[in-house]
């Protein structure tokens, strides 16, 4: 999606696994009213579902990194903030900040997801997309959060399913993230300003990796969510908007 006009430092918004610019549906009015924005659809996702799927973090790093045209906040979620990382280390003056938000840095020190969500997961595979949704995606949210809201829940879903992900593209993903935690990632570089965001009840991403990723980091400040879970932008997007623009508003004020 090419940025809006406007003369402040562009947002770069880079989702997670699998995840298409949809999942900014909430947010992204808020922010394009704000800044120039540039919502990176990944190889394989939503409209260019027919391109192959990168299978490195590297790879997705120097993609976002051929959209930008001048220094950008760059937001990663999930997946996302790995390349966001990556794109910092490999190109640090086109990198005005980060926003890092249910993430972490990788390495031997990386809270994997609880098994039960793992099994879950991988007992749904190869069902019918509207299955397979229904069946995961809770898991994306606080607890009970999906069935105390059906009906936003199902909203959820049906974008979702406006471009289904093949799970082609899931296996690519998954591979590229399971090179991430195993090389890590040298956080402890980063010099530009961060902010990370989790949900306490995050079951895709334990807190403890955004604990970690935060005490890595140089010049950071943290946030953490009481009673949120992973996809922070759906489940409560009047909060992420607040603290996103918060942040980067701060940086931008003279």
């Amino acid at each position: 999606m090419e940025p809006e006009a406007g003369s402040a430092e562009p947002l770069v918004l880079i989702a997670g696994l699998g995840q298409a610019p949809w999942v900014w549906r909430d947010v992204l009015a808020a922010f394009q009213r704000d800044r120039p924005v540039i919502a990176f659809e990944a190889r394989g996702t939503g409209t260019q579902a027919e391109l192959p799927a990168r299978r490195t973090v590297e790879e997705m790093a120097a993609d976002v990194r051929a959209e930008l045209r001048e220094p950008a906040h760059v937001l990663g979620f999930s997946m996302g903030g790995y390349v966001a990382l990556t794109l910092a280390l490999a190109e640090p003056a086109l990198v005005r900040s980060l926003v890092l938000v249910a993430t972490g840095g990788g390495g031997p020190g990386r809270i994997p997801r609880p098994r039960y969500v793992a099994d879950a997961t991988a007992e749904a595979l190869g069902l019918p997309d509207l299955e397979f949704a229904e069946r995961t995606m809770p898991f994306t949210f606080s607890p009970g959060w999906a069935e105390a809201s059906p009906e936003r829940f199902r909203e959820i879903i049906e974008a979702r399913l406006e471009h289904p992900t093949p799970y082609e593209l899931l296996e690519a993903h998954a591979a590229a993230c399971f090179q991430f935690y195993h090389e890590g990632c040298d956080v402890e570089r980063i010099r530009v300003p961060a902010l990370v965001v989790h949900g306490d009840q995050d079951l895709i991403v334990p807190v403890k990796n955004g604990r970690m990723l935060a005490e890595r980091l140089q010049r950071v400040k943290y946030i953490e969510l009481p009673g949120r879970g992973h996809n922070l932008m759906l489940e409560d997007p009047e909060t992420f908007m607040r603290v996103v623009l918060g942040f980067v508003g701060s940086l931008s004020a003279p």
